[in-house]
């Protein structure tokens, strides 16, 4: 504390600077959840129309030869795994493994500096996607996809916008981790 002025060292320190205090690293997680929402709601809003005009396991053509809409239920984890597996509490079981990994990526994206924007970025968009994975989890026991890419015999699995928006996200964190994290500001 300054004795003639009754400021603090540090509240001069930033007015002589010009410089804004820093941010906690926290108070970052509050825009995350706010990039996260539209994720969440574009992901549910095309489940529901799904769900409405396509029953069970029918297909619409979108782009013939290359894109389909199939109306798929999936039961299993990322990418229908332990689809086929049947044991007992399975819903429950994805899901509160789905809700552990949401927390723990909730925990890490509150912890991410002010200058790494774009693995906040893609860490929204990863928190949307399993958000909107988990509603349909904990809501029905099954995730809704229904996007069917394929070539000629080659189908990659269905998957929906929540997936999507994980896979971009992780892609978005590694390129931030790859490329931009060498340009990043080092701490003194």
């Amino acid at each position: 504390m300054n004795e003639t002025s009754g400021t603090s060292t540090v509240s001069q320190a930033h007015s002589d600077t010009g410089a804004a205090p820093a941010r906690p690293r926290g108070r970052w997680l509050g825009p995350i959840l706010w990039l996260s929402l539209p994720v969440v709601a574009v992901d549910q809003v095309t489940k529901a129309v799904i769900r409405s005009t396509l029953p069970l396991h029918a297909s619409q053509t979108v782009v013939p030869g290359f894109l389909d809409f199939t109306h798929v239920q999936n039961t299993g984890a990322a990418f229908g795994l332990f689809g086929a597996a049947d044991f007992p509490f399975k819903a429950t079981v994805i899901a509160f493994i789905a809700t552990v990994a949401l927390i723990g990526i909730a925990a890490y994206a509150a912890k991410l500096s002010p200058h790494q924007r774009v693995a906040r970025i893609g860490l929204a968009l990863v928190m949307g996607g399993a958000t909107g994975n988990l509603i349909d989890r904990l809501t029905t026991g099954y995730v809704i996809d229904f996007v069917d890419a394929y070539w000629r015999g080659y189908h990659f699995w269905a998957f929906n916008v929540a997936d999507s928006a994980i896979t971009i996200g992780v892609a978005t964190m590694m390129l931030d981790m790859v490329c931009l994290g060498r340009h990043a500001p080092k701490a003194a």
